[in-house]
């Protein structure tokens, strides 16, 4: 059988609650010509995913949707054979197809995975849409200058990880942002940034000003909030923010549009410093930019110059919580949930 997770209801809530989601035991789908069936390994958590759900792209009684790493287990498809690896998009599910006709979810097209080069999880991580997408908001779109001060919110998470380490490679005095003792400790010592500072520190908008004697001048947005209010007054004339999450906002139920009230609050300061705004989607930026992204991430990888961590969770059954979990923010690094063998894994 085939355990799957499917949309119940639109949500009603701000967060996910119990009712949002059904599970099912289903049928394996067949396979046909040029199609290939898959077992998932690794389900990814992401931000985006609540917002799909809230705004009603994803439609009540579809398979939640997520991209996911897996392994084929049968093929009719002359590209891939059983026991290749792939990342793809089964979503919330046991087994899934690829191939001719299968929706890709438009812009992140199935590929396979060489366990040789990195472990498959990093296909979901450090070498995937989360890699690319702090690549194309920090490199591509603010093209930070060496000796630049560089601030990254949600420092820790997936992405913002990575956009720190790729501040430091570019040369920038890197600042980053997280919640507890535990993750700015590691933004410090394993990450590398040149100052961390906790969004729950009582004085925390007094440890942000010391931590940037200069001004910001990048401006990496995954939260909104009292973070973001706190980096608006230390914007340098000619400032970039790329807009990337706002995390703090997606459990609002007022019906106000997060991108407009994140401007609104923000539009003063943007004026005053001549700021540039880059609201970012990271499907705009694969045709250009994905082959490029790979090739430099494999070769920092291997040079020591990118590290990475991931938050695993375990088992198909606790997808919705671990879900809701990281969408309160207590995960810690890359979102994951491992619901098959992963053969580089604890002898998986």
């Amino acid at each position: 059988m085939n355990t799957t997770w499917r949309l119940a209801r639109r949500p009603l809530e701000g967060w996910p609650s119990e009712g949002d989601f059904h599970l099912a035991d289903e049928r394996i789908p067949d396979v046909s010509e040029n199609q290939f069936l898959t077992q998932t390994i690794y389900i990814s958590l992401d931000p985006y995913q609540w917002g799909r759900r809230r705004s009603g792209t994803e439609r009540v009684g579809d398979v939640c949707h997520s991209r996911t790493v897996s392994r084929v287990v049968q093929s009719r498809h002359p590209d891939y054979r059983e026991g290749d690896f792939v990342f793809n998009t089964n979503g919330w599910c046991e087994f899934g197809l690829s191939g001719e006709g299968i929706d890709e979810f438009g812009y992140m097209h199935t590929r396979k995975l060489d366990p040789s080069v990195a472990p498959i999880s990093t296909a979901l991580g450090v070498l995937g849409m989360l890699g690319l997408t702090a690549y194309s908001g920090l490199v591509t779109q603010c093209k930070p200058n060496p000796g630049e001060t560089v601030v990254v919110s949600a420092a820790s998470g997936g992405v913002g990880q990575v956009a720190c380490q790729l501040a430091s490679i570019y040369g920038c005095r890197t600042v980053g942002i997280a919640s507890t003792k535990e993750k700015c400790d590691f933004l410090k010592d394993e990450i590398g940034v040149d100052e961390s500072v906790s969004h729950l520190d009582g004085s925390f908008e007094d440890s942000l000003k010391r931590a940037c004697p200069d001004g910001v001048d990048v401006y990496f947005e995954n939260v909104g909030g009292k973070v973001y209010e706190a980096v608006l007054p230390l914007l340098n004339g000619g400032a970039r923010v790329t807009q990337c999450g706002m995390i703090s906002y997606y459990g609002d139920t007022s019906g106000a549009d997060p991108a407009e009230r994140w401007y609104a609050i923000g539009r003063r300061h943007f004026e005053r410093a001549n700021v540039s705004i880059f609201p970012l989607f990271v499907g705009n930026y694969v045709d250009a930019h994905q082959d490029e992204f790979l090739e430099k991430m494999k070769q920092w990888l291997t040079d020591g110059k990118m590290v990475y961590k991931e938050h695993i969770w375990e088992g198909i059954e606790i997808v919705p919580q671990a879900f809701a979990e990281m969408l309160r923010g207590r995960n810690f690094g890359k979102s994951l949930v491992r619901i098959g063998d992963d053969p580089a894994r604890n002898g998986g």
